[in-house]
């Protein structure tokens, strides 16, 4: 092999040496780019799905929670105790939520028209986790979203049929909260249940502050058939109003529960 086959030779070899080393050069470029990728935008979708599927939990068991703390509440069992999981968040009775029903009401000893009304205070067993809240309050279970618009998970128990309309009113006693992970337990007790009737009523009027008011508004709309007559944002108060013709009866029920959070 004469030196200038030789020369040829290496500078081959030379450059096929190079574009291997070119070629890993690129290719670990890639890889690092894929994995600087999947660290930016990868990494927080994963973290998504995951608060995602920790919320979904959250309302999941207070959708369970709901029919056992309303056991409490119709006197079907003196207590109950249910597991709740946390992700981070904080469990509390909290809240200064109320409820005021007005009634216009047919007086057949005076023969007229008379106002009468029942109020109390309500509260509620909240968990906040993240920017979301969800909640146990008057017989229902709610959600709250960052964008502050509310709905029922599941709805809470007051009804129209056959001329008579229910409301509960679930006062809930507590000041105890848990913050962070891991397993709770809450345990409710049943108070002194009372049970109110009122006849021949041509208006009812309820007016209520409560932290998930946008929620109850739709509920009393759509499955009562009340007319929202007045909303005050600020307060998250708002009142919601329907006339019956002929005159109904209307029957509430007070039980009032203890909390506890261990």
């Amino acid at each position: 092999m004469t030196a200038r086959e030789n020369r040829n030779k290496g500078i081959g070899s030379s450059e096929e040496a190079l574009t291997e080393v070119v070629d890993f050069v690129i290719t670990l470029g890639v890889m690092l780019l894929a994995l600087a990728v999947i660290g930016i935008a990868g990494y927080p979708m994963l973290e998504h799905m995951q608060e995602s599927g920790h919320l979904q939990n959250i309302e999941q068991s207070f959708s369970v929670l709901k029919p056992n703390m309303n056991k409490v509440v119709y006197g079907k069992a003196p207590s109950q105790s249910v597991e709740l999981k946390m992700y981070g968040g904080r469990v509390a009775i909290t809240g200064d939520s109320y409820i005021i029903v007005s009634m216009q009401a047919w007086n057949e000893s005076s023969s007229s028209i008379e106002t009468v009304s029942v109020e109390n205070n309500l509260r509620m067993i909240e968990n906040e986790y993240e920017e979301t809240s969800i909640a146990y309050e008057n017989t229902g279970a709610w959600v709250k979203y960052p964008q502050g618009n509310a709905v029922a998970i599941s709805k809470p128990d007051i009804s129209y049929n056959q001329n008579t309309l229910l409301i509960p009113i679930v006062p809930i006693t507590g000041t105890e909260g848990i913050s962070g992970s891991g397993l709770i337990r809450v345990i409710s007790e049943s108070g002194q249940l009372s049970l109110e009737r009122f006849e021949n009523v041509s208006q009812v009027n309820i007016t209520m502050k409560s932290d998930y008011y946008t929620g109850w508004e739709s509920f009393l709309n759509e499955s009562i058939g009340m007319q929202i007559t007045d909303v005050d944002t600020t307060n998250n108060t708002f009142t919601a109003s329907r006339t019956y013709n002929p005159n109904i009866e209307v029957l509430i029920s007070i039980s009032p529960i203890t909390a506890t959070l261990e």
